[in-house]
């Protein structure tokens, strides 16, 4: 991993009205009394006269957003297709944070979305945001929390990118459409495929997840399923599972990366334990395509 946005990024908290230029920053809010965070990656071309793509980025428990910006490598794609990246951080202590997908309210647990929505606000006065192109991806915990996005801020998310992650609850009306691309391996050690029921946590088996979006965003019920070339030798397959058109133009894609773990594909993860990361797809390339194509309407 590459530490140099780590010790280059820009950690002064910048006035409320004041433009951020290309670069890393730090912004800080308030929110139901926590005091919460998020990171912000401006790309070189970015331009205030033009309203901008942004890329919310959520990372996984007990981890925080430089790790995500480290890990994901969203940074780098960022600055070839001129989005801003956005990294949220969690709550918890020190760097080991998480985020509260769960829709049932938890005592001392934070409202997430509150915060997500505090920290668009936010972010519109200091940057040009497209509105209707907001989108928001994440790894495990993360990707949880971009579900709940999906269910309960869909006015403002426009698509979402889970890896490694799961549905935590069973039922949601969004309020619109919403395009979901996901991707999840087979040998997840973390999240696995099928879903896990316990004490504090429990999430859906992903495959139940697509076909509950597919019905939500009027997709036909039968998917289209294709074998992808197998480009890397490294021990990995990847299945695409899609389903649509639906409403307003709306896809359900799932990834599936056989043997595939806890990981970011087309990224090495650095951590053997998490498993096999996949070279024959880049997680990046995909999701930003996607998002390319799933505006708000």
């Amino acid at each position: 991993m590459n530490l140099l946005p780590l010790l280059t990024m820009t950690l002064l908290t910048l006035a409320a009205d004041a433009p951020l230029a290309a670069g890393d920053h730090v912004r800080h809010l308030q929110v139901e009394g926590f005091d919460r965070t998020y990171l912000v990656h401006i790309p070189p071309q970015y331009d205030p006269q033009k309203p901008t793509s942004v890329v919310l980025a959520f990372h996984g428990a007990f981890n925080n957003g430089t790790i995500m910006m480290l890990f994901s490598g969203l940074n780098r794609k960022a600055d070839k297709a001129g989005f801003i990246a956005v990294y949220p951080e969690g709550t918890g202590k020190g760097p080991l944070l998480f985020f509260n997908p769960n829709r049932k309210p938890r005592k001392g647990w934070p409202s997430d979305v509150r915060f997500t929505d505090k920290l668009l606000d936010d972010l519109a006065t200091i940057v040009t945001v497209d509105p209707k192109r907001v989108f928001a991806t994440g790894i495990s915990n993360g990707g949880m929390m971009c579900y709940r996005l999906a269910a309960d801020l869909s006015q403002r998310i426009a698509a979402i990118a889970p890896v490694s992650g799961a549905m935590t609850f069973t039922d949601c009306q969004p309020d619109r459409p919403v395009s979901i691309i996901h991707f999840h391996g087979t040998a997840d050690p973390l999240v696995p495929l099928e879903g896990k029921q316990g004490a504090i946590l429990n999430f859906r088996p992903v495959d139940e997840t697509m076909q509950a979006w597919a019905r939500l965003d009027g997709c036909p019920s039968v998917p289209k399923i294709e074998s992808l070339p197998d480009k890397a030798d490294d021990g990995t397959r990847v299945t695409r599972t899609t389903y649509g058109p639906g409403k307003e133009g709306s896809e359900v894609v799932l990834y599936t990366i056989e043997n595939g773990g806890h990981s970011w594909p087309g990224r090495n993860s650095g951590f053997g334990l998490l498993g096999k990361s996949t070279q024959d797809i880049s997680a990046n390339d995909l999701i930003w395509d996607f998002f390319q194509r799933h505006p708000m309407q």
